[in-house]
């Protein structure tokens, strides 16, 4: 072949790459634009936060909050917008919870809250010696003989020479979902787990605790950081000192929810799907702003602003607003279901649930073609905060659909540092989540579901 042939060969390959490109970036710097200048997502907040609350599934704030995403959706122009029915638990907290110290000294209030799902003491509450422990192997090497007839103390601080807060609280979690279980095999009549933070601080984390059917039930809580510190000082100074535990929470039976969903119907593939979703659900105490307010905001944003540039999708897309990712998961593996029932082709997932912090990553599930194919968007993801690709990703929602379908999964991964500040207690208010860092959030979101309907994931 000759020079010129060559080089007629090299353009006709390269330009139309770089053409694509050319479009692509003018197309993601619209939606920047559009986002930064006239942006809903964080009046959106607001409404969710300071006018609905907190939103444990089954609660009338759940509901409301169902109701209000659904007619929010109703005024974007969407092509369909609609409820999936799906039953979740129904658990309800009561009365705030007490916990004291009782030493030879005194007796010492602690701040405490219950795991979601535990169950309550008895009207008079729970008054038993405590025993601590590091992790779940030194509660199996104590046995029964060291532990039955008393309150297990799960103190294993998130390890804090992990960079990733994330990594850290996978490595400390267990305690908290597996521990009152676990503790009751051996004869524990409750348990106190250390709160999910790197923080010294006075506000407990909640979060799910889970039980086996064949296990008996006992309290859970968890107890704020800097009370756990007092706690295994004083079981140091007087290792036979009691704990009065009082909690007034239960399980009720399911209820009907709904995950709330809107669709721009794709004018070239419609049955190929390309979702973007967070969860509506959150704790009880709080506001749940970053936890996962944000993601919901955001991932209605993508699609408001897709119908005010004018962007006609190739493919489908889909906000999904899962409902019951806290304490049950019912709405993400309901969504599953009916997917596979319907044959819906999802391709890909996008989920938010990371907090409403500044943008850092893309994490992303994917085999190993698409991995490449995907890697090749990254430059146009630069000039919005996010430089890096990250393999492995996504989100607890939107897992199922990996599982049944082996979908692309894509997890939103802003900076993480500050998250397990908030992350499952009362500090989890709007007025920690700048406008800004939550908006450019919004950005990198949209021009990743942008790209995935506009070229797939063959």
């Amino acid at each position: 072949m000759n020079k010129e042939l060559f080089l007629v060969a090299w353009l006709c390959l390269v330009l139309p790459n770089i053409y694509a490109q050319n479009v692509d970036s003018l197309q993601i710097r619209k939606i920047y634009e559009e986002i930064m200048l006239r942006g809903k997502a964080y009046q959106h907040l607001d409404f969710l936060c300071n006018k609905i609350g907190n939103r444990i599934s089954g609660s009338p704030q759940a509901a409301a909050s169902v109701e209000w995403t659904r007619q929010i959706m109703d005024t974007m122009g969407l092509d369909t917008v609609y409820l999936q029915a799906v039953m979740v638990p129904r658990w309800v907290r009561g009365d705030k919870e007490i916990g004291k110290i009782m030493t030879k000294m005194g007796n010492f209030e602690v701040r405490l809250t219950a795991l979601g799902s535990s169950v309550g003491t008895e009207e008079k509450g729970l008054l038993a010696p405590v025993i601590e422990v590091k992790d779940l192997a030194e509660l199996k090497k104590l046995g029964e003989k060291n532990i039955k007839g008393k309150i297990v103390f799960f103190n294993r601080p998130m390890n804090p020479l992990e960079f990733d807060p994330f990594d850290a609280y996978v490595g400390a979690v267990d305690q908290r979902g597996s521990g009152a279980n676990e503790a009751a095999k051996y004869g524990a009549l409750g348990v106190i787990v250390r709160s999910m933070t790197s923080n010294q601080d006075n506000f407990p984390h909640t979060g799910n605790t889970r039980y086996e059917a064949d296990t008996k039930k006992i309290p859970a809580v968890a107890i704020s950081t800097n009370d756990a510190e007092k706690l295994s000082t004083n079981l140091a100074q007087e290792p036979d000192l009691k704990f009065y535990l009082k909690l007034n929470c239960q399980m009720l039976p399911d209820v009907l929810s709904y995950n709330v969903i809107g669709e721009i119907r794709g004018s070239e593939k419609p049955e190929e799907y390309v979702i973007v979703g967070g969860h509506l659900d959150s704790w009880d105490i709080g506001q749940g702003a970053h936890d996962d307010g944000a993601g919901v905001v955001q991932s209605m944003e993508v699609l408001r602003i897709f119908k005010r540039v004018g962007y006609k999708p190739k493919r489908t897309v889909r906000t999904v607003l899962f409902m019951n990712e806290e304490n049950g998961l019912r709405g993400g593996n309901e969504y599953a279901k009916v997917a596979s029932e319907k044959k819906e082709k999802h391709i890909a997932a996008l989920e938010s649930d990371s907090g409403g912090f500044s943008p850092r990553d893309l994490g992303i599930t994917a085999d190993e073609k698409v991995w490449q194919k995907m890697q090749a968007w990254r430059a146009l993801f630069e000039p919005y905060g996010i430089l890096r690709f990250l393999k492995g990703g996504g989100g607890a929602d939107i897992r199922p659909l990996n599982r049944t379908q082996n979908t692309t999964l894509v997890g939103y991964q802003p900076e993480p540092q500050r998250y397990f500040n908030y992350h499952h207690t009362e500090a989890d208010t709007f007025d920690k989540v700048d406008k800004r860092e939550l908006e450019l959030g919004a950005v990198n979101m949209a021009a990743m579901i942008y790209l995935l309907a506009e070229y797939g994931t063959e």
